[in-house]
């Protein structure tokens, strides 16, 4: 179905535009982690950036359903077609939350890119700009001119930008990029996003006559990333970055002319003919076998080339944010420069996005600690067998025949897991694991035959990518689509190596399906929920995902959640604390099952920092 065009650039462009650049990167997300072979050949650059847009689309959301709150509409109302008089948010908090909420949620190089490229629009967008001259760029973006003047037919107060201003925005985005990286390399996403400005210069118009340019620009750069990158041309593929880059303006051009934009014919392909990779495919590239795509295959037939190509480099990647001064930032980037290579550093007004890949993790953290306040530290190791070790390096060791590989949201549930055998991947609060995480983690667990425990609704798409890249390397994986960490457990403990593995999948899929699951958490702010409206600071109490609970007590909650959970029977209560729960709150449940459930019997973990006060799982 065509989306309903929108015929400028203001609130409801910017959600629409987040929207349906989700969905686009949602379904190229295969096809871009397939070719991503620089600068570190991880397959994850199209879920990085999938993960990157779902921050940025949360964060719009939320501008929108806090209006509505506002105003009383519910919160899936059509608002911002009239902004400026009350009737929805502004352009400027809009772009601000698209570009605040990518800025936070950045995931790998190619997520911190683009989250630069998303700022370096809104610093424009929000402050508006025609193209009869291009103001002075400051620490706030270029000086320019939003449309807020009174429309002439119809009294109509705007808040928008047209097509001058999308082409300025669209150039400060590529410049602000381009600075961010401390060492630019030519054929890959940055290339692409400078080729998108210079075609949205010459184009006339509307938003969607330089929409429809910047993504044909950006299209005809990215066929010839390959022939800039010789890593590119010896896999025979494109730049992953740079694909990305085109699906998201291929979303744009959607956005204002209600269609997007039909794909490139796929071509004869070949080292010198790359542009085939921008068409959806679903198979291996044309004339490059799959060892080529992903893992350090695409680079070994080359070990004695330089960084540049991609070969060779650091151990870890570390990303974190970081609360600190310009001045500070400034001297940071001297320092990580020093330390390592892949330095992107994005953000302003105070907090920034730091990505770089180091061999000594930790004096990449001490350095972020001399800036300033560092948080949501994430410390990746390429790992045995990646893009940065040759097989002369490490000699190869005998494979398990089976692993469990398991999501957990806490390092008390960590542990539990490790005892059981389990390779874990810790999630911490609002921070989800990247799909190339997950493959590291499979990796790791270096078995022949592997069941992935997501533990986690919302990470069923990335868990998919890791099984089918898992599988692309060898690996025979079973995903079991466990929605909660009790879940897992209840999976793990029916865990056999010795059977077959089919059978062992069917028995732990299951147990998992048997076990009903809820949490206790403390909602964030205001809201509309299936058990009413919520207020900031109400506890909640979830049952199999919807809020079925609102209260005040967290003992309280949890007992009402529990009976509800118990009234359709049960044979083994679990409870999972997490630090702020109520020391009370497990003794209290525990004393509750017993009088009031015979044979019904309770266990109790400490799960650490894990998000909910408490997850409770009923067998």
């Amino acid at each position: 179905m065509a989306q309903v065009p929108q015929r400028f650039f203001d609130a409801a462009a910017v959600r629409t535009w987040c929207g349906l650049s989700l969905r686009a990167l949602g379904r190229a997300r295969e096809e871009i982690d397939a070719i991503n072979v620089y600068p570190v050949a991880d397959g994850d650059t199209g879920t990085n950036l999938y993960l990157t847009v779902e921050s940025a689309v949360a964060a719009v959301e939320a501008v929108f359903a806090a209006h509505a709150v506002r105003t009383g509409e519910p919160p899936g109302a059509e608002t911002g077609r009239m902004v400026g008089r009350g009737e929805g948010p502004s352009l400027a908090e809009a772009v601000g939350a698209m570009a605040h909420g990518a800025l936070i949620g950045a995931r790998g190089n190619s997520g911190t890119i683009l989250a630069q490229l998303l700022r370096g629009l809104a610093q424009v967008l929000a402050s508006g700009g025609e193209t009869a001259h291009t103001g002075p760029t400051g620490p706030t973006g270029p000086t320019g001119y939003t449309d807020r003047s009174d429309d002439g037919d119809d009294g109509d107060h705007r808040d928008h930008t047209d097509g001058p201003g999308l082409r300025l925005a669209l150039r400060h985005a590529a410049e602000s990029a381009r600075q961010a990286v401390a060492h630019p390399v030519e054929g890959t996403v940055l290339t692409v996003a400078a080729a998108a400005a210079d075609a949205a210069d010459a184009a006339d118009g509307d938003c969607a006559e330089v929409a429809r340019a910047a993504h044909e620009g950006a299209r005809a750069a990215l066929a010839t990333t390959p022939e800039q990158l010789p890593a590119l041309e010896r896999a025979g593929v494109v730049d992953a970055g740079g694909h990305g880059l085109v699906t998201v303006l291929a979303a744009l051009v959607e956005t204002f002319t209600g269609r997007a934009p039909e794909p490139p014919a796929r071509a004869a392909h070949g080292p010198a003919a790359p542009a085939a990779e921008c068409s959806p495919a679903r198979g291996p590239v044309d004339g490059v076998s799959p060892d080529r795509l992903h893992g350090d295959d695409a680079y070994r037939d080359d070990a004695d080339g330089d960084d540049a190509d991609g070969l060779g480099g650091p151990a870890f990647e570390v990303i974190y944010l970081l609360e600190a001064a310009d001045a500070a930032v400034a001297r940071l980037r001297e320092r990580l420069d020093a330390l390592g290579d892949s330095l992107v550093v994005v953000g302003g007004d105070g907090l920034w996005h730091v990505h770089v890949h180091v061999d000594d993790a930790g004096a990449a953290v001490e350095a972020g600690v001399e800036a300033g306040r560092p948080y949501r530290i994430r410390i990746t190791h390429f790992g045995h067998g990646d893009a940065h070790t040759t097989h002369a390096e490490r000699p190869p060791r005998e494979r398990a025949q089976r692993a469990v590989v398991a999501v957990v949201p806490g390092e008390g549930l960590a542990g539990l897991y490790a005892e059981a055998g389990a390779t874990t991947v810790l999630a911490r609060p609002g921070e989800p694991p990247a799909s190339g995480e997950l493959v590291h983690a499979v990796r790791r667990a270096h078995a022949r035959e592997v069941v992935l425990l997501p533990n986690d609704a919302e990470l069923r798409h990335t868990a998919a990518a890791a099984a089918e890249q898992a599988r692309t390397e060898g690996v025979r994986v079973a995903l079991i689509p466990t929605r909660s960490a009790v879940q897992g457990i209840a999976a793990l403990a029916v865990h056999e190596p010795g059977r077959r593995f089919d059978e062992d999948v069917v028995a732990m899929t299951s147990a998992a399906g048997a076990t009903r699951y809820a949490e206790v958490t403390v909602a964030e702010h205001r809201s509309w929920t299936t058990a009413g409206i919520c207020q900031a600071g109400d506890v909640l109490g979830l049952v199999d995902g919807d809020v079925a609970v609102i209260g005040t007590d967290v003992t309280d909650v949890a007992a009402t959640v529990l009976d509800r959970m118990l009234a359709a029977g049960g044979e083994l209560v679990t409870l999972v604390l997490g630090d702020e729960a109520p020391e009370s709150v497990a003794a209290h449940l525990e004393a509750r099952v017993r009088e009031a459930y015979l044979a019904v019997d309770t266990v109790v973990y400490r799960g650490g920092r894990q998000g909910a006060l408490l997850l409770v799982g009923v067998e």
